[in-house]
């Protein structure tokens, strides 16, 4: 053993430059391996963290002009969070800052009729992913053209709206969309329009207006008020009603598992299920993807729709 020190203390000056180089190679490759690892481990972290926020947050976009939509969706929001995601509500001004949000990923998702859910399908900003069924077994709706009793029924021309006002919805499939989809636009004497499918008829009932373009189930809801009016004409084709849609880019995950949760409200009997149902007046969601909306896509297209579409005529 003390040879075997002794002898350990006589390494030749050349054996332990040789050594020490040797020494300090191995070593410097092990404190890079270890650095690397290191950076590799933090990043893996930090992209779990971030997934893990993103997750759990989910940004719904409203337009500034919807009074008390944060409200309507409360129970809904208090319902995802019990689910473990937050729900923020972002304002956009108008439709055009909504989609570019979807582009940038500053919101994920937003409740939307069928004119802007499909515009933003054809857009390639959005898809969408479930609508409410209403407790009436409702979840899709078509536009009706209203006049005062006795005027001519509507002739699937657009020689019919000669001459003649006509007041409808912005930026509706039962309304602006349908009416330039049949070329109504290009003869119409004006064109007005009204902040609600509601308004327009009560504008019609106050003869400001020849001729009304609403959703078939607000005119079921209330026509008894307008005994003076009738239907003169409908669309022949379904839209999606109220369609969730979620921007292209959402983190997969959080997409999937807002699916899961919205589309298990209906089997839900807990007081949260059960606030969401009744504020929102439905059943549940079901499913919905792009096939439902092909009358929705057709009609768009025939009235002007298309990528570069800036949310005005």
């Amino acid at each position: 053993m003390v040879e075997n020190k002794e002898a350990s203390r006589h390494i030749k000056s050349d054996d332990c430059v040789e050594n020490s180089d040797t020494l300090i190679k191995k070593g410097g490759h092990m404190k890079t391996k270890k650095i690397v690892i290191m950076l590799l481990a933090t990043a893996v972290a930090v992209c779990l963290t971030h997934s893990i926020s993103h997750a759990g947050r989910l940004k719904i976009a409203i337009m500034q002009d919807m009074q008390g939509a944060a409200e309507k969706y409360q129970p809904l929001e208090k319902y995802f969070k019990t689910k473990g995601i937050k729900m923020d509500f972002v304002e956009t001004p108008n439709y055009t800052a909504a989609a570019e949000m979807f582009v940038r990923g500053g919101v994920d998702a937003m409740f939307s009729g069928s004119g802007i859910a499909g515009t933003m399908i054809i857009k390639k900003v959005a898809k969408p992913v479930v609508r409410p069924i209403s407790k009436n077994g409702n979840s899709t709706y078509w536009a009706v053209m209203l006049a005062p009793k006795g005027a001519v029924k509507y002739t699937n021309s657009a020689d019919y709206f000669n001459g003649k006002k006509v007041i409808f919805c912005a930026e509706a499939s039962s309304g602006e969309f349908y009416f330039h989809s049949i070329g109504g636009h290009q003869t119409a004497s004006e064109m007005i329009q009204a902040d609600s499918h509601e308004a327009a008829i009560h504008a019609l009932s106050e003869g400001k207006a020849d001729v009304a373009i609403v959703k078939n189930r607000v005119w079921n809801k209330i026509k008894n008020k307008y005994p003076q009016l009738e239907v003169i004409g409908d669309d022949t084709g379904e839209n999606p009603d109220s369609t969730f849609i979620v921007s292209k880019i959402m983190d997969f995950e959080l997409s999937r598992k807002v699916m899961s949760i919205m589309l298990g409200l209906t089997q839900d009997n807990s007081w949260e299920a059960r606030k969401v149902k009744d504020a929102m007046n439905i059943m549940g969601f079901i499913k919905t993807t792009e096939d439902d909306f092909s009358h929705t896509l057709e009609l768009l297209k025939k009235a002007g729709v298309n990528k570069n579409y800036n949310f005005k005529f």
